[in-house]
């Protein structure tokens, strides 16, 4: 897994975007929304059809979906780009719709592209990741639904993290391990994953909660008011505090069990929400003088009964 995360760094560092989502990862999430499709306009805003697997999912299934519209447009800084627009008929043939050149090159903060986006429903795609604080809010700005590919670190973006701590975002149902590249080659990432505003069952799911709270196991940080969860699913449930936990909880986050009080302030000043220690030297978590990889804050709400079932270690 770290050799996994270092591509992503890398890509990151180089602004090297050209990860494409394959057809079967795509496959796999939106099983899981096609109620949230119908009567609805479709808009891939980072997306070529002509390499494109999300223009190539939504054609297919344009009429099982029952779309009203699918629309995609592509940035290029090379060569003039364009629109494509698909309103049925033809739903195996990927190529079929109406082509339409751009005056600009195709950017998603473009007038040009926000006027599309102003018609759309549905935004669906994998934007750059270089990009993607930048990216979120302008859909959220427009109001828009959308199922977008992005890294999971970026949950506690400065720019990220208030929109989940309001239950205006959260995290999709499966994870994305491959991608594939201009050359056809397979690039691996970890930690990357879907982000939504569109409910789905797995969101309202009750995490099982089987350990007894000890301060032994369970130690204060040193810069933050709050003790230390290891693995989401070690979160005791006899403690009425806050607690800081992986950013894989949100994997499991059930807004009507658990409030997200904040996230560490490695990304800005007062993302804690109090929390941090304001003489500590280090931004970051500490335990015992360790440094602890990213952290959300959370607390149970209310009542919350002991159920013991066998858990799945990996989280």
């Amino acid at each position: 897994m770290p050799g996994k995360n270092i591509n992503l760094q890398k890509a990151k560092r180089a602004r090297n975007d050209e990860f494409f989502t394959r057809l079967i990862d795509i496959e796999k999430e939106l099983i899981h929304y096609k109620e949230h499709f119908r009567d609805k306009i479709v808009y891939c805003n980072c997306d070529d059809p002509a390499r494109s697997a999300f223009w190539t999912y939504f054609h297919q299934n344009f009429t099982d979906l029952g779309l009203m519209k699918l629309i995609s447009t592509h940035y290029s800084s090379e060569e003039s780009t364009y629109k494509m627009e698909y309103t049925g008929g033809n739903d195996n043939n990927i190529e079929s719709g109406e082509k339409t050149p751009l005056m600009g090159n195709g950017d998603f903060s473009s007038q040009e592209c926000l006027d599309i986006l102003g018609e759309c429903d549905i935004v669906a795609t994998n934007p750059p990741f270089s990009l993607f604080k930048n990216y979120v809010p302008v859909l959220i700005a427009h109001q828009k639904k959308f199922l977008i590919v992005g890294n999971k670190n970026a949950v506690t973006y400065r720019e990220i993290f208030p929109l989940f701590k309001e239950n205006k975002v959260w995290t999709g149902c499966t994870n994305i391990r491959e991608f594939m590249q201009p050359d056809g080659s397979i690039k691996k990432f970890g930690n990357v994953g879907w982000f939504t505003n569109l409910d789905v069952e797995k969101r309202h799911e009750k995490l099982v909660l089987w350990k007894d709270y000890t301060p032994e196991e369970y130690p204060q940080y040193d810069n933050y008011d709050a003790i230390n969860v290891n693995k989401v699913n070690e979160i005791p449930y006899g403690y009425d505090g806050v607690m800081g936990v992986p950013i894989t909880f949100l994997d499991k986050y059930n807004p009507e069990d658990f409030e997200i009080v904040g996230t560490d302030e490695a990304e800005g000043v007062g993302l804690s929400n109090g929390l941090y220690i304001s003489n500590s030297k280090y931004k970051q978590c500490y335990v015992n003088g360790k440094r602890i990889y990213k952290r959300i804050f959370i607390k149970i709400r209310g009542e919350y009964p002991c159920l013991y079932r066998q858990q799945d270690k990996s989280l």
